[in-house]
């Protein structure tokens, strides 16, 4: 469970102060699929790099699965990015110099995993996603979709319970970002808490909850009746 309380995130702006996030108080239960809509500006950004452990807090309070993550150290802050959850980005984040199944081992390196384990463990996943014969393709070899479908092998590879995708469809055709959509709504149905970043309501509506950002404050909350 993902539980923020008065979240504040504050950046000094010379004599002025911009507030990212404004007294944001939400809580996400396990197993839910919720997209955290809102444009430019609005402070999804932040409050996705907050809950994925990439930034704290300014004040208030950060509590994931009961633990305090916004008083952990930055070495605790990112065992916990590399256990518990997964990210999946607008823009791949993937290492040109390495294969798509290189770049699926990764989250399992940091773990210490060996060598034969974690391509085991990486081709399974390349194989979920349907991109298994591209393992030795480098990332100028595969096609945007590829590229997001070998993100969200790696975001799965060590089997997060969170999967946290930021504007995943965003440099994707029509096509393809529906079916990436397709994809987290199979992963929510096998468990996964899937959080979605985005600033398009027709991909919001893909998540069984929706949260509208504007100006740092939760503006809206409600729940999609009809998931689609």
């Amino acid at each position: 469970m993902i539980q923020l309380k008065d979240i504040y995130k504050i950046y000094p702006m010379g004599d002025d102060a911009v507030h990212a996030l404004d007294g944001v108080s939400l809580e996400i239960n396990e197993k839910e699929f919720v997209a955290i809509i809102g444009q430019s500006g609005s402070g999804k950004s932040t409050f996705m790099n907050i809950i994925g452990c990439m930034d704290v807090p300014t004040s208030g309070s950060y509590l994931l699965d009961g633990q305090d993550v916004s008083e952990m150290t930055d070495d605790e802050q990112a065992y916990i990015r590399n256990k518990t959850l997964g990210f999946i980005f607008q823009h791949y984040n993937l290492i040109t110099k390495l294969t798509a199944l290189e770049n699926v081992e990764l989250p399992l390196v940091y773990r210490g995993l060996r060598e034969r384990e974690r391509r085991a463990i990486a081709m399974r996943v390349l194989e979920k996603v349907g991109i298994a014969e591209k393992a030795q393709n480098l990332p100028s070899q595969l096609s945007g979709g590829q590229q997001q479908r070998v993100s969200i092998a790696r975001a799965l590879a060590g089997d997060p319970s969170i999967i946290l995708a930021d504007e995943p469809t965003g440099a994707l055709d029509s096509r393809t970002g529906r079916e990436v959509l397709d994809f987290l709504q199979q992963l929510n149905a096998e468990g996964k808490m899937v959080v979605l970043i985005t600033h398009d309501m027709g991909v919001a509506e893909k998540a069984k909850r929706i949260v509208s950002l504007s100006d740092g404050k939760i503006i809206g909350d409600k729940e999609v009746t009809q998931w689609i």
